[in-house]
């Protein structure tokens, strides 16, 4: 499988704001998360930004930016946490954009396999398969929490899905759901310790 790196610029960052809908598949990007079973959570009460930010390019802050920290306050902001000069956390954006290839088999062609077979039944393991090749463009996103005090990680949601052509036109769009789902896999509220497995 031949992957082809892009460089990461802010209009390329743009693009996974399409998260939310990757192709023809309806339930969106696949999600992970992990956090610090160590970390004490019911201590925050209080966030804030990185001063610079992943998404930031050259030493100023971008439309991805400031749009991405508008959807994580209000998600942080539903949790009770408030924004504030001197947070208990800290919260950090990192986004890529890669070129990749998936590589599937196919039934051969007539008359190895005739067309009105398909859907009904299929062959037997082993009959004459051949390889399909589909190019497009996998994007991921991830949400970072650190403890401003310890300097520690100690939450991180990641999205991760196909970027639409669709959707590049109109990133602004598609990123509150995709933050949102980000944060249905974040399981505190402000100053409660206990996880909720809180689904949005």
């Amino acid at each position: 499988m031949n992957v082809r790196h892009l460089r990461v610029t802010a209009p390329l960052i743009a693009a996974i704001l399409a998260l939310a809908v990757l192709g023809s598949c309806a339930s969106g990007p696949k999600l992970r998360s992990n956090y610090d079973t160590s970390a004490d959570f019911g201590a925050y009460r209080t966030y804030g930004f990185f001063e610079k930010l992943g998404t930031d390019r050259s030493g100023y802050s971008t439309i991805v930016s400031a749009t991405l920290k508008s959807a994580v306050s209000s998600e942080m902001e539903k949790r009770g946490y408030r924004l504030a000069e001197t947070p208990d956390v800290l919260i950090n954006f990192q986004a890529r954009l890669r070129r990749t290839q998936e590589i599937s088999g196919v039934p051969g062609p007539p008359p190895f396999y005739y067309g009105y077979r398909y859907g009904f039944y299929g062959p037997w393991p082993g009959y004459d398969y051949e390889p399909m090749v589909r190019d497009y463009t996998e994007g991921t996103l991830n949400i970072d929490i650190v403890d401003r005090v310890r300097k520690q990680l100690v939450w991180e949601g990641v999205a991760i899905g196909e970027v639409s052509e669709k959707k590049l036109r109109s990133p602004a769009t598609a990123l509150p759901d995709v933050v949102m789902r980000i944060f249905s896999q974040y399981p505190f509220v402000a100053g409660q310790g206990t996880p909720t497995n809180r689904q949005q």
